[in-house]
């Protein structure tokens, strides 16, 4: 069964720690049979355990040498070389490794932790974003997560987005999240600013799928290929920021695709203050990131069986922005018009 998650709806498997990692040098006497053949293509056959992408950049880098020299890939191999390859470690290869850093703990108990994760602060090592991931905090904190699929994450938040997360500390919790999420009975409410006054209330039951012009955004689609969204939403304040109104609304989701409240909002001309991705261009100077957090996480606690339910005011960035727009705060005693919410995952 699919997991209904933000992580393009897969959050199945896990990882390996970094460690053991052999980079001792490799060296290896070619024999008369590769003689004529290009250098990189010999070099590949004899050493499958890596790819012939990384083999190439330690071509690049000088990290293959032909009788003591740096080797280039397109040369011709005569078959009486001595090759050795001096193996580099790629960022990949560290990403999952313990860092120390401050992470805001709202909860923690054996079983679980819930984090209030500040904008700016990616989830889960990727490309172009190796190290510094909550998840490389999480490995320090919290050593024997490294026994767990994704140091126990089960849904993650962009980047630029903040708010509560959960986090399983052991293969049973975290089976057991992935199934509330997957049975769509965690709660999870959002705040978002968006440009424009929207009805007071509303739902948004809009497909979803990648964007055929722009591979690395999602939209709203009517493909076959599309995957259900909904987002329930409600206007709670309105306000102006530079003689432009925008709305404080309240955001539930049913479903939890990549995105998924900026584009359904979006899809309804009402587009996150901040997002420089599906906002208005020319505004996005205003704020410094899209204007959403993940401020309400209501669960059932995978140990003890009991409801648990964490809230938190807005981030101090998001705080100072709502109030420039002449907008006050909810308060934590503020819930949502329907308490009964499904939750989801956005980001």
């Amino acid at each position: 069964m699919p997991l209904d998650t933000d992580l393009d709806d897969d959050l199945e498997g896990g990882f390996e720690a970094a460690s053991g990692i052999d980079l001792s040098p490799i060296t290896l006497n070619l024999t008369p049979e590769a003689c004529g053949q290009r250098l990189d293509k010999v070099v590949a056959g004899l050493v499958p355990q890596f790819s012939r992408s990384r083999l190439q950049l330690w071509f690049e880098g000088g990290h293959i040498k032909v009788d003591g020299k740096p080797a280039r890939g397109k040369d011709t191999a005569y078959g009486d070389e001595v090759i050795v390859i001096e193996p580099q470690a790629a960022p990949e290869d560290t990403a999952f490794t313990p860092e120390p850093m401050d992470l805001n703990i709202v909860y923690e108990d054996d079983d679980i932790l819930v984090i209030n994760k500040p904008a700016g602060l990616v989830v889960h090592p990727g490309a172009g974003n190796w190290t510094g991931t909550m998840l490389n905090g999480l490995l320090h904190h919290c050593p024997q997560l490294v026994g767990v699929p994704r140091a126990g994450i089960v849904h993650r938040l962009d980047k630029d987005t903040s708010g509560l997360m959960v986090v399983g500390k052991t293969l049973a919790s975290q089976t057991d999240l992935v199934r509330q999420l997957q049975a769509r009975t965690v709660k999870r409410e959002y705040f978002a600013l968006v440009w424009g006054t929207p009805r007071l209330s509303g739902t948004i039951d809009a497909g979803m799928g990648r964007d055929p012009r722009d591979r690395v955004k999602m939209a709203v689609s009517t493909s076959p290929f599309a995957k259900p969204a909904i987002t329930h939403y409600e206007r709670v304040a309105t306000g102006e920021l530079d003689r432009r109104p925008v709305s404080l609304v309240r955001c539930r989701l049913e479903t939890g695709r990549t995105h998924q409240i900026r584009v359904h909002m979006q899809s309804l001309g009402f587009a996150l203050v901040g997002d420089n991705v599906y906002g208005k261009r020319h505004l996005t100077p205003v704020f410094h990131r899209q204007a959403l957090q993940a401020r309400r996480l209501g669960l059932v606690h995978p140990g003890t069986g009991e409801q648990c339910e964490w809230t938190v005011p807005l981030a101090d960035d998001f705080a100072e922005l709502i109030a420039r727009a002449g907008i006050e705060e909810p308060g934590d005693d503020n819930p949502p018009a329907d308490d009964d919410f499904d939750g989801g995952d956005e980001e």
